[in-house]
């Protein structure tokens, strides 16, 4: 079973998050972390061994309290085990600098949150593709 870590800290922006896993038939456990302290965290915890073993996708926002997303980005970056799980940045912030910063980071996506029902519940394909992504990447350095 998957295991995402989701970093926001908006009641409603998880609850529609849940629901679009949900809707697009993705298995998961879904981490909440509704601050950069305690995603760091849970990172933390997991890094570096068994950090690529727990996580398998990154679903975070750049308006965290405690450590912002960039932070949170700069800070894996300087940690083994997690080159190879995807990142996506989910934020209200359309800053280009934001975007340039995020990208320089390695994010896989930079996604604005949508402003409807229908495409926010469409962000499940996004992420089932990633995770199918990523399970094919684990799968493809076992064999190696």
């Amino acid at each position: 079973m998957f295991e995402v870590l989701l970093a926001d800290d908006n009641p409603s922006d998880v609850y529609l998050i849940r629901e679009a896993l949900r809707e697009h038939g993705v298995d998961c456990i879904l981490r909440v972390a509704s601050d950069g302290k305690e995603a760091l965290g849970i990172v933390s915890r997991g890094a570096p061994e068994a950090a690529a073993g727990r996580i398998d996708l990154l679903i975070l926002d750049l308006n965290l309290p405690r450590y912002d997303g960039i932070e949170i980005l700069q800070k894996l970056k300087e940690l083994t085990g997690f080159e190879h799980i995807p990142v996506v940045v989910l934020t209200s912030s359309d800053s280009p600098s934001d975007r340039l910063r995020a990208t320089a980071l390695g994010v896989t996506r930079y996604l604005r949150k949508p402003s409807s029902l229908d495409d926010f519940l469409g962000l499940g394909a996004i992420f089932k593709e990633l995770l199918g992504q990523s399970e094919n990447n684990i799968l493809q350095e076992k064999s190696l």
